[in-house]
């Protein structure tokens, strides 16, 4: 149902807001996340220069910044796009590299019972939280970063290795 609104200095009808953008979908470039970690992307027809928060349909990675991505716009405002997909990069593409392990996406590998939780994928597990990461690869190698690391236990502590490095 369409309201009218009344201009109460002349009594006439007001201009109608501008309308909704023409529907359709625009490549954009996603330049990363928020401190809310909601995607940002650059580029959008109507805002130059200005970066822009979005919802995306699919999931983004990290390595996925700088990439474009096909967005349409919520009720056509240009500041409410929503990500539809990533663009794959070709070989051709100028200064770009194919990268054939980040296309497709991993396949990742979730199983649940009462007394365990199975993640696996095919090259990498990455658990982050800032400047803090707990990396599995497939090598076998387990990368634990971070800026204070504490090892705590009630029981016995024990390092074991065919070589242990400290310092």
């Amino acid at each position: 149902m369409e309201q009218l609104v009344i201009d109460g200095r002349r009594g006439q009808d007001a201009p109608a807001p501008p309308q909704a953008r023409e529907a359709g979908a625009a490549v954009v470039r996603f330049v990363g996340f928020s401190l809310e970690d909601d995607p940002v992307v650059c580029g959008v027809p109507g805002l130059p220069g200005q970066i822009v928060a979005a919802r995306s349909a699919v999931p983004l990675r990290r390595e996925q910044i700088g990439m474009e991505v096909v967005v349409v716009f919520e009720g056509g405002a240009p500041a409410r796009p929503i990500i539809l997909g990533v663009l794959r990069r070709d070989a051709g593409e100028t200064g770009v590299t194919a990268d054939a392990d980040a296309w497709p996406p991993l396949q990742v590998q979730v199983q649940v019972d009462d007394d365990r939780l199975l993640i696996s994928a095919e090259r990498e597990i990455v658990l982050r939280c800032g400047d803090a990461s707990l990396t599995l690869t497939r090598a076998g190698k387990v990368l634990i970063r971070g800026s204070y690391i504490l090892s705590r236990s009630s029981g016995y502590n024990k390092i074991k290795g065919a070589a242990v490095d400290i310092n």
